[in-house]
């Protein structure tokens, strides 16, 4: 039987493989185009999940659970990969990545609406120190500028938008699971849907050529799936025989680490401004995690 301090170790892995999923995906897309620069990485990630997970049992799966967790899931993996791929410049990639990280926020809110968590006051003031975090970051050399922030934005839309979108989905998703999985674990299957999803657009709607391979563009690929196939198994681990709390709170701080490692991967300087909204991010996630503290909640494992 593994210890729990070991499997505490193994989840801890998770987030720091998850600090390196937007550095790398941006890498990646680079390369070999943001859809099947996206669509190489969730099929090898696939491969990764299947050696190490498994497929399970999947006919013993809930029926609302391998439906709408279907849905959910592969909607939240396109928003993200193709949120970071469609990025101008490796700048604004680490930005929606930061958007994206609004889900443990959202994750908590929602769980208090529709699964009864239970919370203290803390709850607002994170929330909002979120938000606020994320108009520091897109308010550029500045800060907390509203206009430049607005025309910020207004640059790639569509990424943003993603992003955002990607947050909602993912809080939605462990939310719903939550509730329907049954203790099942269907992340290697929708890991395959992705994937599916991902080679169909590729072929049949998008307009990216051939894709142009060299070694760096391989490397990219290995760590982006690694990342983000490994990681999900080791977090499974970690969930399953591990200390919750401690690998929550060490989840909380992934956009910094986020933000740190794609800075270095892709070699972007990122201003002052840009660590202090990413710390508030942090900060929020922190004080919305406190204030559920008293009651476990039932969306973490998810």
């Amino acid at each position: 039987m593994m210890s729990k301090n070991s499997a505490t170790g193994i989840g801890l892995v998770a987030v720091l493989l998850w600090g390196a999923v937007v550095g790398s995906i941006r890498g990646l897309s680079e390369h070999l185009g943001p859809v099947g620069g996206a669509a190489l990485m969730y099929s090898l990630a696939s491969v990764l999940l299947l050696a190490t997970v498994g497929l399970g049992r999947v006919w013993e799966f809930p029926r609302r659970y391998l439906a709408w967790g279907s849905v959910l899931f592969v909607s939240y993996e396109l928003c993200l990969s193709l949120s970071i791929g469609y990025a101008s410049n490796a700048r604004q990639a680490i930005e929606v990545g930061m958007v994206n990280y609004l889900w443990p926020s959202f994750t908590l809110l929602a769980a208090i609406v529709f699964n009864r968590q239970r919370a203290n006051a803390l709850i607002v003031p994170g929330f909002i120190l979120c938000l606020l975090g994320i108009a520091w970051v897109l308010g550029g050399e500045k800060g907390l500028d509203l206009p430049g922030m607005v025309q910020n934005v207004q640059l790639n839309p569509l990424s943003y938008g993603l992003a955002f979108a990607g947050a909602l989905i993912w809080a939605a998703y462990c939310t719903v699971t939550a509730r329907i999985a049954g203790g099942k674990n269907g992340v290697t299957l929708f890991f395959m849907l992705t994937a599916l999803a991902l080679w169909v657009k590729y072929l049949f709607f998008a307009d990216e050529g051939a894709m142009q391979w060299s070694l760096q563009a391989a490397l990219y690929l290995a760590m982006a799936a690694a990342a983000m196939g490994f990681g999900y198994a080791a977090w499974n681990v970690g969930i399953l025989h591990g200390n919750m709390t401690i690998l929550a709170g060490a989840s909380y701080f992934t956009p910094v680490l986020s933000a740190a490692l794609a800075g270095l991967l892709l070699r972007t300087p990122l201003p002052w401004s840009f660590w202090q909204g990413a710390c508030m991010v942090c900060a929020g996630s922190v004080l919305c995690w406190l204030a559920t503290r008293g009651a476990r909640p039932k969306a973490a494992a998810a």
